[in-house]
């Protein structure tokens, strides 16, 4: 039965074969707030960033660094993710896994029971256990564009001890797991990319959908200082996008011939080459990139009310150039912010905008 009504969708081009994105309005109106900041502090690739003993730090590759550059410690590949629990860091890296490190950057990893690979988020709970999200158990984060074209659902989360080395898997077949966020109550809020929503797992494995058809792929989350949360939408959904999705012929062949940089797939930045796929007038006019054309990357970071529902967001439209942000950090009444497509660590003052509690 579930195949027929499928089949039916597909002619109508209704339900799982809509092309149809939700609209940015409400609390996430389009603005050109991040594209109004003023310069941030440059980076090559910016992508997760936290508070380590009193300051924000972030990781640009193999290196983590502050405002004044690198720190004393490099890694073998790239860095997917961080967390901070009082003296402890964790860090996971495209090759190494996760490492956990002490107050003098020591490493005091443990022997963990299983291999923990793919890592796109960490969180801390209260009590020292460490939360993780695998976004994919085929590609590193990387290679995230081609586990989205191939619509693969294989991410999940898991919760290991830096301490003892156990690790549990809790959840699986996720849809590109790529935030997560602990709750007092000691339940997470992961974000899962590829299904656009954010979904509540409680202490018992229990699941509930809390946010859904979100018009973007959502990343790392944060919570908010006096209430609700910081989400961080890397990428942009559209119609021509999801249409790609579902002709699969054509997804096909285009993953098997064609560059990457050439693919009708979401990206960090757009609009650098002119070997991209989609220009000409609809995008263009006098040589301006008009801001409402349709595009492959975006930037966009959404205030979240405790419920979960938005209620003010920052944006960098089609025609700017902050596009790709992957991560935030609230810290003394400034939000900061990795953008991976701009290359730079943005600062917004709250208590300017008024987003302060």
């Amino acid at each position: 039965m579930s195949r027929m009504f499928a089949m039916f969708d597909r002619f109508l081009g209704r339900g799982q074969a809509a092309v149809t994105v939700p609209p940015l309005d409400g609390g996430l109106k389009p603005n050109n707030r991040l594209d109004d900041l003023p310069n941030g502090i440059a980076a090559d690739r910016p992508d997760d960033i936290v508070l380590w003993q009193g300051r924000p730090i972030w990781s640009d590759g193999a290196f983590l660094c502050d405002a004044n550059g690198p720190l004393m410690v490099t890694f073998a590949s790239d860095i997917t993710a961080l967390a901070t629990h009082g003296n402890r860091m964790a860090v996971a890296t495209l090759q190494g896994g996760i490492q956990v490190f002490d107050a003098a950057l020591a490493d005091v990893t443990p022997g963990f029971n299983q291999t923990i690979s793919h890592v796109t988020a960490m969180a801390f709970a209260a009590e020292g256990a460490l939360w993780f999200c695998t976004g994919s158990a085929l590609y590193g984060p990387d290679n995230w564009r081609r586990d989205l074209m191939e619509k693969n659902r294989t991410g999940s989360v898991g919760l290991a001890d830096p301490r003892s080395g156990e690790v549990r898997i809790l959840r699986q077949d996720l849809g590109y797991p790529a935030g997560i966020v602990v709750q007092p109550d000691g339940s997470v809020v992961v974000s899962e990319a590829w299904a656009s929503q954010l979904v509540g797992i409680g202490a018992d494995g229990r699941t509930a959908v809390l946010l859904d058809q979100i018009p973007g792929y959502p990343g790392r989350l944060i919570a908010r200082h006096g209430g609700g949360y910081w989400l961080c939408i890397f990428a942009p959904r559209s119609p021509l996008i999801e249409f790609v999705l579902r002709e699969d012929a054509y997804r096909t062949a285009m993953l098997r011939d064609l560059d990457p940089a050439h693919w009708v797939a979401p990206k960090y930045q757009s609009g650098v080459s002119f070997q991209e796929p989609m220009q000409g007038g609809a995008l263009k006019q006098m040589g301006i990139l008009k801001p409402w054309a349709p595009t492959l990357s975006y930037g966009l970071v959404a205030e979240l009310a405790d419920n979960f529902i938005p209620r003010n967001s920052y944006h960098s439209r089609a025609g700017g150039k902050r596009h790709g942000l992957t991560a935030a950090l609230e810290h003394d009444g400034q939000l900061w912010l990795a953008g991976r497509g701009c290359g730079e660590i943005l600062t917004i003052d709250l208590t300017e905008t008024g987003e302060t509690a």
